[in-house]
């Protein structure tokens, strides 16, 4: 898969209050925090993972898409 064919949206959910946002993902950075719209949380990624979209996300960050391992 190659970067223009990345899905770039993906569906974030707050493990605090559960709710759910529907947000484009960069292409050309990590998002490495996330401010729920709901709760004010402040999302970071999970141990292991290299964004909040790899964490929380419906669907993993375009680099991790397209097979070239996190991009931090």
């Amino acid at each position: 898969m190659t970067e223009n064919s990345a899905i770039l949206e993906s569906e974030l959910t707050c493990p605090q209050c559960s709710h759910a946002q529907v947000e484009v993902m960069p292409t050309d950075a990590c998002q490495w925090f996330y401010e729920c719209r709901n709760c004010a949380a402040l999302l970071k990624p999970k141990p292991g993972d290299c964004c909040v979209f790899c964490s929380y996300g419906t669907v993993a960050c375009p680099p991790i898409q397209a097979g070239q391992g996190c991009c931090g």
